[in-house]
């Protein structure tokens, strides 16, 4: 008997149907050679640390660090789990074959091979790696499993994860909450602190502290009217510095403008394409559903783990805007599928996937197929299958992946930006415009559909009243300018304006996400994103909960969508002395060798030295600092860190302690 175990009972039945296994029993289906079954959630997890020693059952600094000499897994203490994990159990051990049908990834990987190895699998298994949850493509799969060893340094790479996590987690939490925490037992508040969630709650409190110190500086713009056209003035500045800082120098500059007629010194028009937007990955899509209709990054992952369970659309949980070569043959098929839904389809319809170039052939693009750039799945896009019973949110998440995947076979839209320089005596003006010549797959996000052109493909508006960091992104109308001729000249209405610089802005989820996929860095460049997304802190699949998490423990809060960090957020950063728990470069490293472990080029060995290393350093750092105990002295006051000593809280009423730093 052939024993299927699926990640949870809605994909188990799709599969048991499939594969003809039409017979209901208790927790599985069987029939035609197999039995069907599944897990839901984290079946097992690692030991806690009591499990291992009677030392680490209370929470005292001296007992720190926790390492296990061997970490163990133990079966989650639920009566609903450990029905199901004895039904695994039993099946597995008549089993002569076990095919792996869990979710296709790093931790579906992990919660799988957990199970079997405390369910004492002893036979074959093989492993079912599909993206989509369609009939075909299930089909497909089980033609072509793979030996489990295949998958091998994926499970190494969730292992090492979950037992960083443990590692940093347990004893950081421990060690700050023990030292640092106010109240005793049952009424002292724990400091939870993460590999992931600190350095994230980090760069909250870090945007709220330069937004709150924020001193807004006043500046100058000189622009002018000419032929109802608005030139700006082109002031040389300096690395740091604004263009006009006085109003001495702008009303200068403003009656030397004024004393001379404007003349057009260059006019200068270039055709150009602007590419249709990149499909999704799962970032990018909780991105844009935050921007565009608020939901959150919690929220857009469950809506789009529903449409990928309905067979409406691929594997979400991805880090890649890409499609593979093997993709093509199938996309009409998959335009086909969802034709009654979008008239922007039939256009499509009579050309053919040959990959040749010319008019009767579906474009294939670098931009969208790239072998290199997909791992594991491709980007998100419809199944093909005819999209039915979904849900208000559900149908707004997939208008937006499907018509991202139409836009990717129009044509470029064509554009023509044309930049005017002109002259004021000595001063330099300039103007640009901007003409859609044939708007191209622009044609896509016309039609109707509750969508309008993605917020990736509009430009910022950046000028000098804003700060980096600020992302602010505003829809930049097409601007045709007058037929401008060079060496024309005329009167001109020159205006001095006022402009005051403004802190950057709270984080919404949106950019909270892309800070999390950029370590903290402002990044806007797509491909420069793509280079960075491997030192991104957090995994697409984990981020949302990360940020869940942070709600859940009151240190941040939502304001409309703004996030804001609490007065506990705050407290926590501010105690945690560790850059190793705040960093979010660090943090990025980490993640980018976890992803070295999965592709076999760093081994897992080494990396849990690391870590090992890593929970001593911290431990060791908070045990050396004194700052933040009663003073032993006068027992009144606080120890305070200065330059080179400790010192009591209370030194301008007397207390005289005084402690040089330990080595």
């Amino acid at each position: 008997m052939t024993v299927c175990v699926a990640e949870k009972p809605s994909v188990g039945q799709y599969i048991a149907k499939v594969l003809g296994a039409n017979q209901r029993r208790d927790g599985y289906f069987e029939g035609n050679g197999y039995q069907v079954t599944w897990t839901f959630g984290h079946l097992c997890s690692l030991l806690d640390p009591q499990d291992y020693s009677e030392q680490w059952k209370s929470w005292n600094l001296s007992s720190l660090p926790m390492i296990p000499a061997r970490f163990g897994i133990k079966v989650n203490d639920d009566k609903g789990v450990q029905k199901q994990f004895n039904i695994i159990k039993t099946l597995i051990a008549d089993a002569d074959e076990v095919i792996n049908c869990g979710d296709a990834g790093q931790e579906g990987e992990l919660i799988q091979r957990w199970v079997y190895q405390k369910a004492g699998c002893k036979c074959p298994v093989k492993r079912l790696w599909v993206s989509s949850l369609t009939e075909e493509a299930i089909a497909e799969g089980f033609r072509s499993l793979k030996g489990q060893e295949q998958y091998q340094h994926l499970y190494e790479a969730g292992l090492m994860r979950a037992i960083g996590d443990w590692l940093l987690g347990m004893n950081a939490t421990r060690a700050y909450t023990t030292r640092y925490s106010k109240g005793v037992g049952k009424d002292r508040q724990v400091l939870s602190i993460g590999r992931v969630q600190t350095p994230t709650l980090a760069l909250i409190v870090k945007r709220q502290a330069e937004i709150e110190h924020f001193v807004p500086r006043t500046y100058y713009e000189l622009k002018t009217m000419y032929r109802n056209t608005l030139f700006t003035a082109q002031i040389p500045v300096e690395e740091g510095e604004y263009a006009i800082n006085t109003l001495e120098e702008g009303q200068k500059l403003m009656l030397a403008a004024s004393a001379n007629p404007l003349v057009i010194t260059s006019v200068e028009k270039k055709k150009g394409a602007e590419y249709a937007p990149r499909l999704f990955d799962l970032t990018s899509l909780q991105v844009e559903c935050n921007k565009k209709f608020g939901f959150s990054a919690d929220q857009t992952l469950k809506l789009i783990q529903s449409l990928y369970e309905k067979r409406i659309t691929t594997y979400p949980r991805v880090d890649t805007t890409f499609l593979s070569d093997d993709i093509y043959p199938k996309v009409p098929a998959t335009l086909r599928g969802i034709r009654d839904q979008y008239p922007q389809v039939e256009p499509l319809l009579a050309l053919k996937a040959d990959g040749k170039k010319g008019t009767g052939s579906l474009p294939k693009s670098k931009k969208v197929f790239d072998n290199k750039k997909v791992t594991d799945h491709h980007a998100i896009i419809p199944t093909g299958q005819r999209p039915t019973g979904m849900t208000e949110d559900e149908q707004k998440v997939f208008n937006l992946v499907a018509l991202r995947f139409i836009a990717a076979f129009y044509p470029e839209c064509e554009v023509s930006n044309t930049t005017v320089l002109a002259k004021a005596g000595e001063i330099d003006f300039k103007v640009t415009g901007r003409e859609v010549l044939k708007p191209g797959w622009r044609l896509v996000f016309a039609e109707g559909q509750g969508d309008k052109v993605p917020s990736d493909k509009v430009p910022s508006d950046k000028g000098q009243d804003t700060k980096e960091g600020e992302d602010d992104n505003t829809e930049e109308e097409s601007k045709s300018l007058p037929a401008f001729v060079k060496g024309e000249s005329g009167a001109h209405e020159p205006q001095l304006k006022e402009k005051t610089t403004v802190p950057p802005k709270y984080y919404t989820e949106a950019t909270l996400l892309r800070a999390m996929e950029t370590a903290g860095k402002t990044v806007e460049d797509e491909d420069l994103r793509d280079a960075m997304k491997e030192n991104g802190i957090g995994r697409p699949s984990t981020r949302a909960a990360i940020i869940e998490k942070l709600y859940q423990r009151n240190y941040i809060v939502k304001e409309r969508k703004t996030i804001k960090a609490t007065a506990v957020g705050i407290e926590l950063i501010h105690t945690i002395i560790s850059p190793l728990l705040k960093s979010a470069e660090l943090t990025g490293i980490w993640e980018k060798k976890l992803r070295q472990i999965e592709r076999g080029e760093y081994t897992a060995g080494q990396f849990l030295e690391e870590l090992k290393q890593m929970t001593c350093d911290v431990v060791r750092e908070l045990k050396q600092n004194k700052a933040g105990l009663i003073c032993p002295v006068c027992r009144r006051g606080t120890i305070i860190r200065g330059r080179t000593r400790y010192g009591c809280s209370r030194w301008q009423l007397g207390c005289n302690y005084a402690e040089p730093f330990e080595p």
